[in-house]
């Protein structure tokens, strides 16, 4: 597939776009043209189409209730969101947070690059999805669920073929997609390599926002990294949500697919040691009798005494308990 290098007539890129969407091969084999093929076909696009009106730019009561609903990962990402823009700030480039839906919640970029964002419509309360703007970074990256690059001629629309967008999805609690993390470049001059590295960064911070969001849904709980995942920025939302029954009662999205279960919706509790393979056959009382006892001398470190005392019980019973149960080596 051969993108234009530059596109400065709305014609040529329109003419571009629905030659590759049409074509009975191209959108099988890349990416850009499934997007575009979908921005076409299901949500009947026109790449050519006209500047922005400013129609589909919620109002401050309708961004404020979206905000509201999209909580607590608002509030849990402000953090995030300022340390990646630290990290990109001087490229020209913007920190954009979307909900679910592709509407921008926030935004974090340089006064001197606020007049290219604006004017692209990169700004609170604008819908960025792919029904509505074709392919882009934000709402491809929902409409596919995972990390991606759009790289300026490869939006759909020709007005937005001066950005390059880098996007990775935000998953929830409980698996489900929740939004969307992106940086828009202001720069004419933008590369696919720089593009590459700030990938890295926005990837690693959605992830971080994950887990954030995670453990703040969870609190009491004690909060496990479940092993078998793929590694790399995965690996830090790896986690599941343990209680005081050792049942592990929530599970991420990368926790769930690193164990082979559903990797969203409602989480039916399952015993730890089921779930993470170090189950050691033991079942009934004297399995659940077993671990309190075992507990119990770890904490007072060894001293029989001492561990009689905090379980209620004799001297006598407890070792009486630990021979009838196999423990040693206190």
């Amino acid at each position: 597939m051969v993108f234009p290098s530059r596109v400065t007539d709305a014609h040529i890129h329109a003419e571009t776009v629905l030659a590759t969407a049409l074509s009975s091969k191209e959108p099988a084999f890349s990416p850009v043209a499934a997007s575009w093929w979908r921005s076409l076909v299901q949500h009947k696009l026109d790449p050519a189409g006209a500047t922005d009106t400013g129609e589909r730019r919620l109002g401050s009561a309708e961004l404020r209730e979206r905000r509201e609903r999209a909580d607590p990962m608002v509030s849990i990402a402000g953090a995030r969101l300022d340390r990646l823009f630290r990290c990109v700030s001087q490229s020209a480039c913007g920190v954009f947070l979307s909900d679910a839906d592709g509407f921008v919640l926030e935004h974090r970029y340089r006064d001197a690059d606020r007049e290219s964002f604006e004017l692209w419509g990169l700004r609170e309360g604008r819908s960025w999805s792919e029904s509505v703007e074709g392919t882009n970074g934000i709402g491809t990256c929902l409409a596919e669920g995972r990390a991606l690059i759009i790289h300026r001629d490869e939006h759909f629309f020709n007005r937005n073929t001066a950005m390059s967008c880098i996007d990775a999805p935000i998953f929830g609690p409980d698996g489900r997609l929740i939004g969307a993390l992106d940086v828009s470049s202001a720069r004419a001059d933008q590369t696919a390599s720089a593009n590459q590295m700030i990938a890295a960064l926005v990837q690693q911070t959605a992830r971080q926002i994950e887990a954030d969001c995670f453990r703040a849904s969870h609190p009491g709980y004690r909060i496990l990294l479940a092993e078998g995942g793929a590694g790399g920025d995965d690996a830090v939302t790896a986690l599941i949500a343990v209680d005081n029954d050792d049942l592990v009662v929530a599970a991420t999205r990368s926790a769930r697919q690193a164990l082979g279960l559903a990797l969203s919706g409602d989480f039916t509790p399952i015993p730890a040691a089921d779930l993470l393979g170090n189950d050691t056959g033991k079942r009934g009382f004297d399995a659940a009798e077993h671990a309190v006892v075992v507990q119990a001398l770890a904490r007072m470190n060894g001293n029989v005494q001492a561990a009689a005392r905090a379980l209620g019980i004799s001297r006598a019973t407890l070792y009486r308990r630990m021979k009838r149960l196999g423990i040693t080596g206190f």
